[in-house]
């Protein structure tokens, strides 16, 4: 392991803020406040969101924890700031900590949510994934603190609903120590990387995911094949169910800002999907519907009519309406598939994959950090039958593989090509 060590001493409870509970910041004045402390703050941003997911529609930030050396702990209600917007406007606060390298623990997880408001870094500083590139086997920001700072966090508040107002004391608390010790894991981490030889490589990475921060996000072909459940059904007209139901369940979730399901449960949707198969139907009644279960809960059972109305839509589909059973995938396809269309590059993959598990073990790291496994796919899919270092290496830089992931794969991928 390429970590430091670890603290011998028995765990301690991380239960109360050092500065006491932070007040939450929902007034410009106090924002101002807030704005003006951590512009006087030294060294590195500590930075966490809290999101309601699980409760409403959208994965936005109703809670914002910001703590600076010689600043203390903030807690930024974005909600409070919409100004009759979708979303808050801080593009100029963010501004004002541009200078500031900002820790985040699994930064692709608050992005997103800090994009919508425009509140993004130019430097960060991934603590999940500074030790995931150190090979620790727990990643986790509760097991990182444990190891490192011999400090253990509660985290009986992550799965709560942070759209409620006011928050409670305790899950204000809760919020504040996740930012608390943020950059003495940074520096632990720090020695790690540096003692392993990987701070380069935790650079490269944390740049490139500074600088893809403001991507759109990826839009899904047909989100609602993710639907739980649907793997058991064959038929096209049990699909264009699902599909019905969905988009219907879409619709009012997106309207009602709740999650799709607390609208409808999605095994409801694929249960009532199998009666047509199940029972040799061509069609669904209103009896089907209300004989599975999830379709007579509280918010349900409100939008029956929309439901059945759905039904009725799928039942007059012609057949050239209905969803095919597979799509396309986006991408090349999963390499198993590879065999009898593609046998060179199956041959291929076989060999080389297995050269990069090795060179990750020796690495100590996990083989997906080591190289993205969409970036070897779409390199070797249907690939030609001879290449050189350098084409394999422009084709992996194209496609964002990090110069220090470069410098270790593409030899043993030309050698094995």
């Amino acid at each position: 392991m390429s970590a430091p060590e670890a603290p011998t001493e028995a765990y301690t409870v991380l239960a109360v803020p050092a500065d006491g509970i932070p007040d939450v910041v929902d007034t410009p004045e106090l924002l101002a406040t807030a704005r003006a402390a951590l512009r006087a703050g030294a060294g590195p941003l500590a930075i966490d969101t809290e999101r309601a997911q699980g409760y409403r529609y959208s994965a936005k930030a109703y809670l914002i924890q910001l703590r600076r050396a010689g600043a203390s702990t903030h807690l930024i209600d974005p909600t409070a700031f919409e100004d009759g917007q979708a979303r808050a406007d801080f593009s100029e606060f963010a501004a004002e900590l541009a200078d500031a390298e900002w820790i985040l623990h699994a930064a692709s997880q608050d992005l997103p949510c800090l994009a919508e408001v425009r509140f993004l870094p130019d430097h960060l500083f991934d603590t999940e994934l500074a030790a995931r590139l150190l090979g620790l086997s727990k990643v986790s920001l509760g097991a990182l603190m444990e190891q490192a700072l011999g400090l253990t966090l509660l985290k009986e508040h992550s799965a709560a609903d942070w759209s409620r107002r006011p928050i409670p004391a305790d899950w204000l608390a809760y919020a504040a120590l996740d930012v608390e010790r943020l950059s003495e894991l940074r520096e632990w981490l720090i020695e790690g990387l540096t003692t392993a030889g990987k701070l380069e490589w935790a650079e490269q990475e944390f740049a490139h995911l500074a600088s893809h921060a403001a991507d759109p996000p990826h839009v899904r072909t047909d989100p609602w094949r993710r639907t739980s459940g649907l793997h058991g059904l064959r038929s096209s007209a049990a699909l264009a169910v699902v599909r019905e139901l969905w988009q219907v369940r879409d619709a009012l979730a997106r309207a009602e800002d709740r999650s799709p399901g607390r609208v409808l449960p999605d095994r409801a949707i694929t249960d009532l999907a199998a009666r047509l198969e199940v029972d040799h139907k061509t069609s669904l009644t209103r009896a089907d519907l209300r004989s599975v279960r999830g379709f007579s809960n509280r918010v349900a059972s409100r939008y029956e009519a929309q439901w059945l109305d759905a039904l009725e839509r799928v039942a007059a589909l012609p057949k050239s309406e209905l969803p095919p059973r597979t799509i396309a995938p986006d991408g090349p396809p999963m390499p198993r598939s590879w065999e009898r269309r593609w046998p060179k590059s199956f041959a291929r993959f076989s060999r080389v994959r297995p050269a990069l598990i090795e060179i990750a073990g020796e690495l100590e790291l996990p083989v997906e950090n080591l190289l993205s496994p969409d970036h070897l796919r779409r390199l070797l899919w249907d690939s030609p039958d001879a290449t050189t270092a350098e084409e394999v290496d422009a084709r992996l830089a194209t496609l964002g593989t990090r110069p220090w992931q470069r410098e270790l794969v593409v030899p043993v991928i030309t050698a094995l090509w």
